[in-house]
């Protein structure tokens, strides 16, 4: 049970839904957040890696609804779908993915740890495998906000569903209508 009253179900409003549905007013801004850095068009990240950083970082911070439904959100959205979404969580060096991309999630790891963790190294390692200055911008933004997007969710104690075909579904209604247009509330 959430740690505060959020005067609904939380069965059917888990993790983030139940405190977005409970302050909508928060809410627009959070989801108008998810939906730039997530699904906005980009030049060069595709939403299924940008959700990917979103997986990567809430599983490092332990985070099991926001992993769990972001993990399903990039593997819906990446070609090798979840296999490679478990790879990368499980052991990001050995993982089947672009130096490009596996520099970039070494950088949200280290935002993750600390914002003062992201080297003048690290990014020059991500130059060095083609990232851009936007890319980079956007990781760090993305692993930030996902850092407090975690904090929100586990900080209230919500419901974290155990099945993964419920952030199955919730990634379709997102991919297809996304964030601010999913529904009643994001699945974020």
């Amino acid at each position: 049970m959430a740690h505060i009253d959020l005067g609904l179900d939380e069965r059917a409003y888990p993790g983030i839904r139940g405190p977005m549905r409970f302050r909508p007013e928060t809410a627009r801004p959070l989801n108008g957040l998810a939906e730039a850095l997530l699904r906005a068009p980009h030049p060069t990240l595709s939403p299924g890696e940008r959700e990917l950083v979103a997986a990567y970082v809430s599983g490092l911070n332990e985070c099991r609804f926001c992993c769990a439904s972001h993990s399903a959100l990039a593997a819906a959205q990446l070609p090798s779908g979840m296999a490679l979404v478990e790879q990368v969580c499980a052991d990001l060096a050995t993982a089947e993915i672009g130096e490009k991309l596996r520099a970039l999630l070494r950088i949200a790891a280290a935002v993750q740890r600390s914002g003062r963790d992201v080297t003048a190294e690290l990014v020059a390692e991500a130059r060095a495998a083609g990232a851009t200055d936007l890319e980079v911008h956007d990781v760090v933004l993305i692993a930030a906000a996902f850092c407090m997007f975690n904090r929100y969710v586990d900080g209230l104690g919500t419901l974290a569903p155990d099945d993964p075909a419920s952030h199955e579904i919730a990634a379709k209604r997102i991919v297809q209508h996304g964030y601010r247009n999913a529904g009643q509330c994001s699945a974020l």
